[in-house]
């Protein structure tokens, strides 16, 4: 059967079924794109990529620190705010850790929850 038979209106089987084809891709793809946004509470695809980095990037202004090392000190990174925790030695330590933290880019804001040990 030749697909390219014109039919009623001028339209061609190969054309129709191009159409119908196409309307469940194009709403698939709308929903997944809908389904990548964000909210207050969740990160879209896009913020969770960035903050992946961002978190990848304070470890290693961290770990390339001369002055003292972190190996107990954790990063978590939401939407752009760095969050450390853990322990270090000292106050000194410390406030260095949220210094490094901030020069990093794509933070937005360091909370500085280290301990003391």
């Amino acid at each position: 059967m030749n697909t390219n038979l014109p039919q009623k209106h001028g339209t061609t089987v190969k054309s129709k079924r191009l159409r119908l084809l196409a309307t469940p891709l194009a709403l698939g793809l709308a929903a997944m794109l809908a389904g990548c946004a964000g909210d207050e509470y969740k990160r879209s695809t896009g913020e969770s990529v960035d903050d992946t980095a961002t978190t990848t990037r304070v470890k290693h202004a961290l770990s390339a620190d001369k002055t003292y090392s972190y190996p107990d000190v954790k990063v978590t990174t939401f939407k752009g705010n760095v969050q450390l925790s853990g322990f270090v030695n000292n106050d000194e330590q410390k406030s260095r850790a949220g210094e490094l933290a901030k020069t990093a880019h794509g933070v937005k804001d360091v909370e500085n929850r280290i301990q003391v040990k």
